[in-house]
């Protein structure tokens, strides 16, 4: 099979096509033609390296993938080979007490599919049989691709963590990244009031016509004044932020009085600026996300199928441009998700 791999953690031009053997499912997995699979930061992260990520070489990125079910393992039920799927986008040991209360993003061996296991930059890829999910007969594959790990992600930072509740304020930052525009969209859900950031005009204009209110040029506005200015100086009740340090400090003082900062990611680095007492006297809370659990993927996936969350896609490439697809996302060229079509 056609596979990109990684000899190396480096920029783009460490990812390879190669032609390797074709994985076998074991009696407890099935092997998925991968017909589609989204880029996340988490690509990039783990291509240039992250500190205790011990990477096994050579690897296959890709957490996102959407496909077609071509062998069962012989314990496997309730599957057919040529079920349209999508793949749950994580993995966990299914027997530690997390797991066993449903916390199995807090499991000593959860990974993202991808990052320590292979990934969907390839042909083929073999998971577990409780990975798999049913493609939402609507959807392409590209578009399925576009969805689990950053719906997931803002389910659980909005709704799980940040408890977001009908008719509140909230500041999503990076309106064009895949957990920004899933955030609208779940938002939008609550009927809250939704400001968000771009950095440029045509951003901007996205983020309204997804369901923003206020939609803030980041690099023309003060974040901070006009989110002052739009609540009349009370500030937010929720901040959704995965930028990290460029962002930290606006996000605390965006808040209002029990407001909520929920965070899952640090793409501009990772020490951010706090002033202590910001916490205390306004009684604000900050919640860490790690990516969601299995039931609320089962949460996301009814709003899928009900048409209630949409993909939001902005370039679909052949897998040989996974390069050129990273360079893009890097270079924050994009609003919504970046796919490589694989077959």
């Amino acid at each position: 099979m056609r596979a990109v791999r990684l000899h190396e953690h480096g920029g783009p031009e460490v990812l390879r096509l190669e032609e390797v053997p074709t994985p076998e499912a074991g009696p407890e997995e099935a092997l998925v033609r991968v017909r589609a699979v989204a880029l996340n930061h988490i690509d990039a992260w783990v291509r240039r390296g992250l500190p205790r990520l011990r990477v096994q070489f050579p690897h296959i990125l890709g957490a996102d993938i959407a496909g077609e079910i071509v062998a069962l393992g012989e314990t496997v039920e309730g599957w057919q080979v040529g079920d349209p799927v999508l793949l749950h986008p994580t993995t966990s040991c299914g027997r530690c007490a997390a797991c066993r209360a449903g916390q199995d993003n807090r499991c000593r061996q959860f990974s993202v599919l991808g990052e320590h296991v292979p990934g969907g930059y390839a042909e083929y890829v073999t998971v577990r049989a409780d990975n798999l999910l049913p493609k939402p007969e609507h959807l392409s594959f590209e578009e399925a691709a576009a969805m689990p790990l950053v719906f997931l992600t803002a389910w659980n930072m909005l709704v799980s963590n940040a408890r977001l509740r009908f008719g509140e304020d909230v500041l999503i930052w990076g309106a064009g990244s895949g957990v920004g525009s899933a955030g609208i969209q779940i938002a939008r859900l609550f009927a809250a009031r939704i400001l968000t950031t771009a950095g440029a005009a045509w951003k901007v204009e996205r983020a309204r016509a997804l369901g923003a209110d206020v939609a803030i040029n980041y690099r023309e506005q003060d974040v901070l004044a006009e989110v002052r200015r739009v609540t009349e100086r009370r500030g937010v009740d929720v901040v959704l932020d995965h930028v990290g340090a460029a962002s930290w400090e606006t996000s605390i003082k965006a808040l209002a009085p029990g407001g909520r900062l929920t965070v899952c990611g640090a793409t501009t680095g990772p020490e951010g600026t706090t002033d202590i007492r910001y916490i205390y006297a306004r009684q604000l809370s900050i919640f860490g996300t790690w990516v969601g659990t299995r039931a609320e993927m089962g949460e996301v996936l009814r709003l899928i199928e009900r048409r209630r969350l949409v993909p939001v896609v902005h370039a679909v490439l052949p897998l040989e441009e996974a390069a050129e697809a990273h360079r893009l996302m890097e270079a924050s060229g994009h609003f919504g998700k970046i796919v490589l079509r694989v077959a």
